[in-house]
């Protein structure tokens, strides 16, 4: 007979997640819907992003805190800038004049 291990919770159990884990899981899902993602397959990236950046739950003992890991966070900043990132400084900071006189000519 084969000894398989005695899993502490089961899969899927969100019991030992605290409650800002599950709200960045919450936001991330949303995220990931607007851009089209299949709902399963949002909620599967949205917990695994969680899992990379905070390890996994962490409802249980005090003084256990360990330090977020922000990469995952910051590769999708990153991701979203590139548009920008890509065009020559000159053209941004024409931009940005153009943005500064728009502003000023309306009074903001």
């Amino acid at each position: 007979m084969l000894n398989q291990p005695t899993d502490p919770m089961p899969r899927g159990d969100k019991s030992k997640y605290t409650d800002k884990q599950k709200r960045k899981a919450e936001h991330i899902e949303e995220s990931y819907e607007e851009r089209g993602v299949p709902e399963k397959e949002a909620e599967r990236r949205a917990w695994a992003t969680v899992n990379k950046s905070s390890g996994g739950g962490k409802k249980s003992g005090s003084g256990r805190g360990k330090e977020e890991n922000k990469a995952p966070a910051r590769k999708g900043g990153r991701k979203g800038g590139k548009a920008a990132a890509s065009r020559p400084a000159a053209k941004r900071s024409a931009s940005a004049r153009k943005a500064a006189a728009t502003r000023k000519r309306h009074g903001k």
